[in-house]
């Protein structure tokens, strides 16, 4: 959807969302009309902002001179999440036309709107937003936990997400499960 070196991503650690906000007004404006975009709101001091190149120098400039701890850009191939990913938002929906979803048998919290979600057709057109919008991962985790959500397993490399979660909601118990062993010695205590 964009080409290498045309967007971005930048961790501000630190401010809330509200002054997080803040600093992307004050991005946009001085960037003259350059895409900076809030892309995930991870924990209630680390939120991701998204966007144009230009416009994420410009905004680790802003959100330094606003008292940001630290903003820092990460290492990935695209802006996520954002508006310039529209191309790719196409492309998802076009895929997700051929798919025959069922309703999920499991409570589903869409992170685009950190709503519970059963309806198949529904769940189609979220997938496709998630592509261009905002994960909502805060609310997401304090959905979870208004459904009475007492344990999370993370499944993949890494234990980012488990971190967020003890962060969110220190209630949660969170098991990361990133290899066959761990689905053992999982299961031995399950």
């Amino acid at each position: 959807a964009v080409p290498a070196g045309r967007g971005g991503m930048v961790a501000v650690i630190g401010p809330e969302l509200e002054a997080v906000e803040a600093i992307v007004i004050e991005a946009r404006n001085r960037a003259g009309g350059e895409i900076i975009e809030i892309a995930n709101h991870n924990s209630t001091n680390q939120i991701v902002l998204s966007g144009s190149a230009r416009g994420m120098e410009v905004a680790i400039e802003v959100a330094k001179e606003k008292g940001a701890k630290r903003a820092l850009p990460l290492s990935v191939s695209a802006p996520f999440h954002c508006s310039l990913m529209a191309p790719a938002a196409l492309a998802m929906e076009e895929a997700l036309r051929a798919c025959d979803l069922k309703a999920p048998v499991v409570p589903l919290i869409a992170n685009v709107t950190a709503e519970r979600v059963s309806d198949p057709a529904f769940i189609k057109q979220l997938l496709v937003q998630q592509v261009t919008g905002m994960v909502r991962w805060v609310d997401s985790v304090e959905r979870m936990q208004r459904l009475g959500v007492t344990r999370i397993i993370e499944i993949g490399h890494g234990n980012v997400l488990a971190g967020l979660i003890k962060r969110i909601a220190p209630e949660i118990a969170v098991v990361n499960i990133s290899g066959s062993e761990d689905v053992e010695s999982w299961a031995k205590v399950a």
